[in-house]
């Protein structure tokens, strides 16, 4: 019986098939080549197809109708204009190439360095986040990082700026102990030289971690535009703060010291404008935080807040100055128009405090009689008074070696009534004295600011809840936090507001905090300026 031929796989009877492939295949490419456009317009009209139907289902009940009569008006003028229906057929063709566009491909993961730091983080993260009990544990040692890292950043330096995890359901994310110390351990291990802001989700159990950049601290005094009753404490970050200022960022020494001698050389051609998120506390007989206290270490920027403010205050206002320190910072205020007193001395701080007692007492009967009658309150009560206090608790210890009355007793009545007869009290001392300031000064300061490094424990006892961000040993003077109220924590930043007469100030910015004060006021019943230190 003859034997059959062997089939050879893979021989020149498959040659055919090759070709058959490749021409296939290269069909494919070319087809791909030709019909990207269509497939490009056909993804971007999916996109923005999607995007209207969830724009309409958001769109309340009651704005439904007259959004459809809009767009049925514009679409009818469109087809009465010349050329307006190839215009608009273009315009839709070009959104929908642009919307349906090949995106960017992701990201390469982490390089070498970028790895071994996640690795170490998770590895670190294990005993916060793993329980025996848990038969597949989301954190175990040596178990892969990958899978509660969801996305992360690193910097050119291959140091990590962002950071978003998940965490097991069972984790006490509710409480702050718990959640202090996993933020703790990710600010030891990501580095403690820079400030970060924690965000956690307790619905989703997410936590991002993200590197807070550095607050401007160029940003000088100036006129900033608000409304009289707002006063800016400083500037934060975007994400804090709906709104935006625009501010002259930056002074020019030599512009300025090219002018001439009058102290009104212009600044604002050297610096640059940008809108910056500010802080801003609200005064008047709606405010519920009528009053402020600032506590901070020497040096910090509590005098520069104090300045900051007054200078905001003396166009639409009357100030009264107590320099607890006596070391002259507000001598740039003697004899301006809407200074009442820069008092320096126990005696005229403690016969200023009684004046400001009865002032508040006169305003209060004021309105309420012109309420009573239904006339609006005279103008001398309508303008603010500003009873701003530097250190007062020195002025209590030389009061009680002195047997005298303590100045701090003497704003209770500015204190209790001073929203209803627009009295703003502003208090500023150091960090150590707070506990000898008064029960009335502590209980009616709602608005509340801490400048310079201060640890978690003093600045959470200060403003009544832990700041979002880690503290940094090392802060620029004027930098810290503010809480207005029962609000949230916000960075800050105070602008500068240096005293002009000082001599490390530099030219720039002692013509920009002199360009702010209101003209003397020579021989006038309005110079009332004592400066007694004894």
């Amino acid at each position: 019986m003859p034997s059959l031929p062997r089939l050879r796989i893979g021989g020149a009877g498959h040659a055919p098939f090759r070709r058959g492939r490749e021409f296939v295949r290269t069909a494919a490419d070319s087809a791909a080549d030709v019909f990207h456009p269509l497939l490009a317009l056909s993804r971007g009209l999916r996109v923005l197809a999607a995007g209207a139907r969830r724009r309409w289902a958001e769109l309340p009940g009651e704005q439904r109708g007259p959004a459809f009569f809009v767009a049925a008006a514009c679409v009818f003028v469109v087809f009465l204009l010349p050329y307006g229906p190839l215009a608009s057929a273009l315009g839709l063709l070009g959104a929908a190439g642009w919307a349906g566009r090949t995106r960017a491909p992701a990201s390469p993961g982490p390089c070498a360095e970028g790895t071994e730091r996640l690795r170490l983080i998770y590895e670190a993260l294990v005993p916060y986040f793993a329980a025996a009990e848990d038969p597949d544990p989301l954190y175990r040692h040596g178990g892969e990082w990958s899978h509660p890292f969801e996305s992360f950043d690193f910097d050119e330096d291959g140091r990590l700026t962002r950071l978003r995890l998940r965490y097991p359901a069972y984790f006490t994310d509710g409480e702050p102990d718990s959640r202090a110390r996993v933020e703790q351990l990710l600010y030891a291990k990501s580095g403690r030289d820079r400030e970060y802001l924690f965000t956690w989700d307790e619905e989703a159990n997410r936590l991002t971690l993200t590197v807070l950049p550095a607050l401007s601290t160029a940003i000088c005094a100036q006129r900033f535009v608000t409304a009289p009753g707002e006063t800016v404490l400083g500037f934060t970050d975007a994400s804090s703060v709906p709104l935006t200022l625009p501010v002259l960022e930056g002074v020019d020494d030599e512009t300025t010291e090219a002018q001439d001698g009058s102290g009104a050389g212009d600044t604002a051609d050297a610096a640059t404008t940008r809108d910056v998120p500010p802080v801003v506390w609200r005064t008047g007989p709606r405010s519920t935080e009528p009053h402020l206290l600032a506590l901070g270490r020497p040096g910090s920027g509590t005098t520069t807040l104090l300045r900051s403010i007054l200078l905001q205050a003396l166009p639409h206002g009357d100030v009264l100055v107590v320099d607890g320190s006596g070391t002259g910072e507000y001598a740039c205020l003697g004899g301006r128009a809407g200074v009442l007193a820069v008092e320096c001395g126990l005696a005229g701080v403690l016969a200023t405090l009684e004046w400001a007692g009865h002032e508040t007492e006169r305003r209060l009967l004021a309105a309420n009689r012109a309420r009573q009658f239904g006339h609006p309150p005279p103008e001398d009560v309508q303008r603010p008074l500003w009873i701003v206090l530097d250190r007062p608790s020195a002025l209590s210890h030389v009061a009680a070696a002195d047997g005298r009355t303590d100045p701090q007793e003497l704003l209770q009545v500015p204190l209790r009534h001073g929203r209803a007869a627009n009295v703003r009290v502003v208090v500023a001392d150091q960090l150590d004295a707070a506990e000898t300031l008064s029960e009335a000064v502590r209980f009616h300061t709602r608005a509340r600011v801490v400048l310079g490094p201060a640890s978690l424990e003093q600045t959470t006892a200060v403003l009544g809840a832990p700041p979002p961000t880690t503290p940094v040993p090392e802060v620029p003077a004027g930098r810290g936090y503010a809480r207005l109220g029962a609000g949230p924590v916000h960075r800050l930043q105070v602008p500068a507001t240096p005293d002009p007469y000082d001599d490390a100030t530099s030219e720039g910015q002692r013509r920009a905090v002199l360009r702010l004060l209101p003209e003397p006021e020579a021989g006038s019943p309005g110079e009332r300026v004592v400066a007694t230190k004894g």
